[in-house]
């Protein structure tokens, strides 16, 4: 009994650690679609596992002076997707823009810090956001993705957006 309990742990370890593996695959609907040419753009994405990620995000991001804000949207998030993108193109970002306009997300907020670009996007169910896309990138050639899942409401993400403006 003790043997099958050590193979299901093992296996219950493996399977949870397996999504942490980088992939040169995309993880973000639009750059899965095989029909469309990316020319030469290369992809790295990782499925971040919010049972293991939680707590580590949430510590380094007190650590780096981040609003409270920004670690309490952290906690109501249910699934993070990454996928960053180099040798990309304007015209590419200008059709991802274009795909999620027509699959129902609206457009946010774009904020300037630092150099780079973000821009926030959201599709809502009534008055509750479940899924929330961040592009961040200072130009077109190297990009990063952010697929949020989770329960948000406007308020919260209101609250986020703030705290970056103001810093």
């Amino acid at each position: 009994m003790k043997t099958l309990k050590n193979i299901f742990l093992v296996i219950l370890t493996i399977g949870m650690l397996q999504s942490c593996i980088v992939s040169e695959k995309p993880n973000i609907d639009f750059f899965q679609n095989s029909k469309y040419d990316f020319k030469g753009a290369q992809f790295a994405s990782i499925n971040v596992p919010m049972v293991l990620a939680k707590s580590y995000i949430k510590k380094a991001l007190r650590e780096d002076g981040e609003s409270e804000e920004t670690i309490s949207l952290i906690r109501k998030a249910s699934k993070i997707k990454l996928l960053t993108v180099t040798n990309g193109s304007q015209q590419m970002l200008n059709d991802y823009v274009q795909y999620l306009n027509n699959h129902h997300y609206e457009e946010w907020a774009t904020i300037k810090h630092d150099g780079d670009h973000i821009n926030i996007m959201v599709k809502q169910d009534g008055d509750v956001i479940k899924n929330m896309l961040l592009t961040v990138g200072s130009n077109a050639n190297e990009m990063m993705f952010v697929d949020v899942k989770g329960n948000f409401t406007a308020n919260d993400i209101s609250k986020m957006i703030n705290s970056v403006s103001t810093q």
